[in-house]
């Protein structure tokens, strides 16, 4: 039994093999390959193609941290709906594909839970939103 697990996961043993082998040749060749000059030019931190300015060290606004922060937020958001969508579309079917949904609709839990869960999510976001936005965070002046 053990056995017959272990060589189940051959082909992604030799995926990862593969995948290493080709990032070290890749690597290997731009290192020998590559150009050797260096220069003042080169030394210098590249900014979107613009000349820097200042120093590293500059602070920045506590604002452009709080926008960083809310678009995590709701990028995690869509990343936690994706799954739901697919869950929500397998438990309209009647014969569901996913064994995640014949799970929970045989614990009772179909379409109506699925949907009232994702209102329930969507309106904890609301009230976040709405924080945010009576603090405003949105405000970018």
């Amino acid at each position: 039994m053990l056995l017959a697990s272990v060589y189940s996961y051959e082909p992604v043993a030799w995926l990862i093999g593969i995948v290493v082998a080709m990032a070290a040749a890749m690597f290997g060749a731009a290192h020998m390959i590559g150009p050797k000059r260096m220069g003042p030019a080169k030394a210098m931190p590249y900014e979107a193609g613009m000349i820097p300015m200042g120093s590293a060290r500059h602070r920045f606004d506590v604002h452009f941290y709080m926008v960083a922060m809310l678009f995590l937020l709701f990028d995690v958001e869509v990343a936690l709906l994706w799954p739901w969508a697919g869950l929500f579309v397998d438990s309209t079917r009647p014969q569901p594909q996913y064994s995640a949904t014949q799970v929970l609709q045989s614990a009772g839990m179909g379409k109506t839970f699925l949907f009232f869960e994702v209102v329930v999510f969507m309106a904890i976001l609301l009230v976040g939103y709405v924080y945010a936005w009576r603090k405003g965070v949105f405000k970018f002046s």
